[in-house]
């Protein structure tokens, strides 16, 4: 089962990994063609309020609901009744999707003065917002549907698929970019259209291996039917409980925007640094083990639920302590050899790894709440993530309040971290209070041997790395080689340590 798991979760990783790359090089075109100022500023929050939504109930409450009930009926229920079901799910989301999209539409300017107050003082700023917002609001509903096929494909064991369709947004972005934007009365409004063809390319991707699968149904209506009802009913708490990282890093974007002019531009950059192992490795472990927690969970396998747990839980430690690490010892180099071209300025390299190694601090967190989270919904447990997300949003906002004046957007980045190391250790001592995880064996000597590596491995990068000043000084080129030697030569000392 293990070997199987890691399997699964090293494909995701792979397809997650080309997506990240190429998401880098999307960025890397963003920070050359437009810096860091007013028009990016509007364009990430445009982006932002349907990809808040999109991690709010495509991979956040809907896939955590349906899923397990998914698996559920493919475990007990004959195909007919399956694709009866998927139909009745297909129609119900698509027409409320739409619902929500034609709302979200007639209603752009009022979310922008909602998601970015301190766009209102600006109205050039906060007019753009808007119109770029009408373009990019219907991506929410066609990834939610995305999301939607990819996880009937994850519960039979497809995940490379859905995993690899991220990769059509950043390609159709970067082509927006670099071929569209320069024909543009204004440059900036090609990435709200590239976003808006994006959505519609990531779901016709989709589509074929659904009928491969037999699965791709005609949508019916299907409000009041018991699959649909359960659904909802896990959904409901689930959109908030699942959600809290979200909403405190939209929290951010809100606070940022009433600080200077390119404070946003800022979190965004750092955020999607440090999103990078988060997605390529803590969405990957998600992804797979909730299929397969939800059917230990259906057949009644405590020992199976836990021993799944465990190895889940030793990964994602692995993986993102020295991934804060390098994040924290490397936030300046790394921001400086992927952004730092055209208008993207070195002043916005030394800003923005403030809130980098602020974020870098919450990895863990992060990592453990992928975790941590569908061993809940796997047991169809809604109600107790939602209370630890409340505690965890509301000290995110206390903290916000308290760091924001001596740290600026360093501050709203560090809030962030610490509520979600809260919402992890919450989350911890629930799994044990319900006794349905027990550590297994070996967890002291393991995190003893993690502990020295990372040691091992920030003495060298603390050592090498130098002064940010000579790293802003070096050609492109130059960079870029120090750069990956630094990190390789971290990752092996990282690696040998754990060895010897």
């Amino acid at each position: 089962m293990s070997r199987q798991l890691l399997k699964s979760t090293g494909v995701v990783s792979a397809m997650t990994f080309l997506s990240r790359i190429l998401g880098f090089i999307r960025d890397m075109v963003f920070a050359q063609m437009f810096g860091a100022g007013a028009a990016t500023d509007a364009f990430f929050v445009a982006f932002k309020i349907p990809n808040f939504m999109r991690r709010l109930f495509a991979e956040g409450a809907f896939s955590l609901a349906f899923v397990p009930v998914f698996t559920e009926y493919k475990s007990a229920e004959d195909r007919e009744r399956l694709k009866e079901f998927a139909a009745r799910v297909a129609g119900t989301l698509g027409g409320v999707l739409l619902a929500v999209t034609i709302v979200g539409e007639l209603a752009a300017p009022l979310l922008i003065a909602l998601f970015a107050p301190g766009f209102l003082d600006e109205p050039e700023r906060y007019g753009l917002a808007t119109d770029m917002l009408r373009l990019t609001f219907p991506y929410l509903m066609f990834i939610s549907l995305t999301a939607f096929a990819g996880g009937m494909l994850n519960s039979f064991g497809r995940f490379a698929l859905p995993a690899f369709t991220p990769v059509l947004l950043n390609v159709v972005l970067i082509g927006a970019a670099v071929l569209v934007a320069p024909h543009f009365e204004r440059p900036i409004m090609a990435m709200a259209w590239g976003v808006f063809v994006a959505g519609a390319a990531q779901l016709c991707l989709q589509l074929p291996a659904l009928g491969r699968l037999g699965l791709l149904v005609r949508p019916r209506w299907g409000w009041k039917t018991s699959g649909v009802q359960r659904i909802l009913k896990l959904m409901i708490p689930t959109l908030f409980g699942s959600s809290v990282a979200q909403i405190n890093l939209l929290f951010d974007t809100l606070l940022a925007s009433f600080l200077v002019s390119g404070s946003v531009s800022w979190l965004y950059y750092s955020d999607r640094l440090m999103e990078f192992p988060l997605g390529m490795f803590g969405v990957a472990l998600a992804t797979v083990i909730l299929p397969s927690l939800s059917r230990q969970h259906a057949e009644r396998s405590p020992e199976g639920f836990n021993v799944t747990l465990n190895w889940a839980l030793r990964w994602a430690v692995l993986v993102s302590a020295p991934a804060a690490v390098g994040l924290a010892l490397l936030a300046g180099p790394m921001l400086s050899t992927l952004f730092q071209y055209g208008a993207f300025q070195p002043e916005d390299v030394r800003m923005a790894s403030r809130s980098l190694v602020a974020y870098s601090f919450g990895l863990l967190g992060f990592m453990l709440i992928k975790v941590l989270a569908p061993a809940f919904y796997s047991r169809q447990d809604t109600r107790t993530p939602v209370r630890i997300g409340i505690i965890a949003m509301v000290s995110n906002m206390a903290l916000n309040v308290a760091l924001i004046f001596p740290l600026a957007h360093a501050g709203l980045a560090l809030a962030t971290s610490i509520s979600a190391f809260i919402n992890a250790g919450l989350l911890f001592r629930k799994l044990r209070e319900h006794q349905v995880f027990w550590p297994q064996a070996g967890w002291r000597a393991f995190i003893a041997r993690v502990a020295l590596a990372n040691l091992a491995m920030a003495c060298v990068l603390w050592w090498g790395t130098g002064d940010l000043d000579a790293w802003l000084a070096r050609g492109a080129f130059e960079r870029a080689v120090h750069l990956t030697g630094w990190i390789v030569l971290g990752a092996v000392v990282y690696a040998l340590t754990l060895l010897l």
